[in-house]
């Protein structure tokens, strides 16, 4: 059996193994593929049965070039880089990897929080510049800091990742309120859903927990922020696509928004002309949530593992039945 991975290198940069794959069949390990050439995808494809993909697309175009292909793993959670229809009109298992960056995501989540609330950064980098050895004080601060307990945190959405988050929020004595698109009851007593007006208008924080979707899409819009309180701050670790780019930076250069913590953008790699690089207070981070090596060697298993089913005829995982 041949098995090509077509864009490798953002799981496995070199500190993984892909050995895990080989006893299957042969197989053939691209670091990047074009997302574009469709010559290119088509011919590193081949005769593979098998086709490992992160962000690499394959469409109606391609399958209909690459007829020996059976299975294809998407290895990570979003799929919308596979034609799922396309493939299972030709009988084609498409499968996913879900809930694998469940507690580093909601780690950096207050990453990107505790780095715009404590400054740790920008301090850390005063002190390396000489300031403190000229400063006549014992202590300085270069900028206003902020204690995050008693602040309301505002999850939209309530899956694993907002859950986790709710519960680092709660041992912070934050309060923490969530929005959900149907009614979706917490066991906690000190978590409680709210409508997404109410959200809005009480969080102090507003942390994103969604897929994009036609539904979704630009969300967080010129309306949506007028809704919240002044100085709000507003985090994104799900997918940039829920904002729309200019309002928000419109909002952060205006005060209306304190500040963003953002680890994805509506088109990755970033833009030049992106209007969150030059909104004041706006934190970027590229797409690394989901990047510790831990994390990455729990999604190269379950990867394996849907293959190793799909083989055994008890494939899991599968987004296109």
């Amino acid at each position: 059996m041949k098995i090509v991975v077509l864009d490798g290198h953002a799981l496995n940069p070199g500190d993984l193994s892909w050995k895990g794959f080989e006893r299957f069949g042969e197989v053939s390990v691209y670091g990047r593929t074009s997302y574009t050439n469709i010559d290119e995808i088509v011919e590193r494809i081949g005769e593979a049965e098998v086709i490992l993909t992160n962000k690499t697309p394959i469409d109606e175009e391609v399958l209909s070039q690459t007829p020996n292909v059976r299975y294809i793993g998407v290895i990570a959670t979003g799929y919308n880089v596979v034609d799922t229809e396309a493939a299972k009109k030709r009988k084609i298992t498409v499968t996913n990897i879900p809930a694998y960056g469940t507690d580093a995501v909601a780690q950096f989540t207050f990453a990107l929080l505790l780095e715009i609330t404590s400054q740790v950064g920008l301090h850390n980098q005063s002190v390396h510049g000489g300031d403190w050895e000229k400063s006549i004080d014992f202590t300085y601060t270069k900028t206003s800091l902020m204690e995050l307990r008693g602040k309301t945190l505002g999850l939209i959405g309530y899956g694993a990742i907002a859950h986790a988050t709710a519960k680092i929020a709660h041992a912070m004595n934050m309060e923490v309120i969530y929005a959900n698109h149907r009614p979706k009851p917490s066991e906690e007593e000190w978590l409680s859903q709210v409508s997404l007006s109410e959200l809005y208008q009480r969080s102090d924080i507003i942390s994103l927990h969604i897929p994009q979707t036609k539904d979704t899409a630009g969300m967080i819009n010129e309306e949506s922020i007028m809704k919240m309180k002044d100085q709000v701050i507003l985090l994104n670790t799900a997918r940039g696509g829920l904002l729309d780019e200019q309002a928000v930076a419109d909002a952060l250069n205006e005060g209306k928004i304190a500040a963003a913590g953002v680890d994805v953008v509506s088109t990755e790699p970033i833009q030049a002309d992106n209007p969150l690089l030059k909104a004041k207070n706006c934190f970027i981070t590229p797409h690394i949530a989901w990047a510790p090596v831990e994390t990455r060697e729990r999604l190269m298993g379950i990867a394996v593992d849907n293959l190793a089913g799909f083989l055994n005829g008890k494939a899991q995982n599968i987004v296109n039945e």
